[in-house]
């Protein structure tokens, strides 16, 4: 089935969509987006979604998104597109067309939305921590920008060690997240996770388990991660995945207690509500 893509209103084929070569969401990674779920043809958390998507925007200095627009694109997409089990919807909103430097144009912004199935991931996770450190006072920090080329590096070099997903310590040499992805540690028998202060991105996951399971915000010292009693990755699509291997130190267990009730938790307050 030829799924269209919808691209500052309009539905197109895949095949004719285009986007100028001049968008600086190209040139120079200047936009920001958004990764939302897709469960048996239906968006999940699309509210807090578009909502990220405008606070991104306005962090970055963006005109805000119309996300009444945006909304209405994912509703016509996931109208001709099959009911998945699992899918996902990526929204992409850039400063549109600029000039052959860091300088914006005055063309309007860009907005894409694409939908498309998405596999599960596994039921756990080898995670490898990257020599490369978040900068939580940067100015892109906890912004969900299009700039990924640092995620892109970070996942190659864990995949080169066989983890799944990369670390990010921060230049405080706290625990951050990963590259696509929010971390919860056991420790003491409490449930932590990095605060926002960290850098790390502020996942709808991490802020559902935070009201659904509890958990405190907390600096972790990332050497942490590897005597850590249990962990879990929190995203979109992934929801809860226990890790089992950090580089090379096996946790205790995956998934223990703590992690085993956040994921059946999640998974029944998220079946629940489709838009909580």
């Amino acid at each position: 089935m030829n799924i269209p893509v919808w691209v500052n209103g309009e539905l197109i084929d895949p095949a004719q969509a285009t986007v100028s070569v001049f968008d600086h969401g190209l040139m120079v990674g200047d936009g920001v987006f958004e990764t939302i779920k897709i469960v048996n043809g239906e968006s999940f958390a699309l509210t807090r979604h578009l909502d990220r998507l405008t606070l991104s925007a306005q962090r970055m200095d963006l005109p805000d998104p119309d996300v009444d627009a945006i909304a209405d694109g994912i509703t016509k997409l996931l109208e001709v597109a099959p009911a998945w089990a699992l899918g996902r919807i990526r929204v992409t909103y850039t400063s549109g067309p600029g000039p052959l430097g860091s300088d914006r144009g005055d063309q309007g912004t860009t907005s894409v939305v694409i939908v498309d199935e998405q596999k599960p991931f596994p039921a756990t996770a080898n995670v490898a921590v990257v020599p490369w450190p978040r900068n939580e006072r940067g100015a892109l920090s906890g912004v969900k920008s299009t700039s990924y080329g640092d995620n892109a590096k970070a996942l190659l070099h864990a995949k080169r060690r066989g983890g799944g997903e990369a670390i990010f310590g921060n230049l405080a040499g706290d625990l951050c997240e990963g590259t696509g992805s929010n971390i919860f540690v056991v420790r003491d028998g409490r449930l932590l996770t990095p605060t926002l202060k960290s850098g790390c991105l502020a996942g709808v996951t991490r802020a559902l388990v935070l009201e659904w399971c509890g958990g405190e915000e907390s600096d972790v010292p990332l050497s942490a991660l590897y005597e850590a009693e249990e962990a879990f990755l929190t995203s979109t699509t992934r929801d809860v995945q226990p890790i089992k291997l950090v580089d090379d130190t096996e946790l205790p267990v995956a998934p223990g207690p703590i992690t085993t009730k956040v994921m059946r938790v999640f998974a029944e307050r998220s079946a629940a509500d489709l838009n909580p």
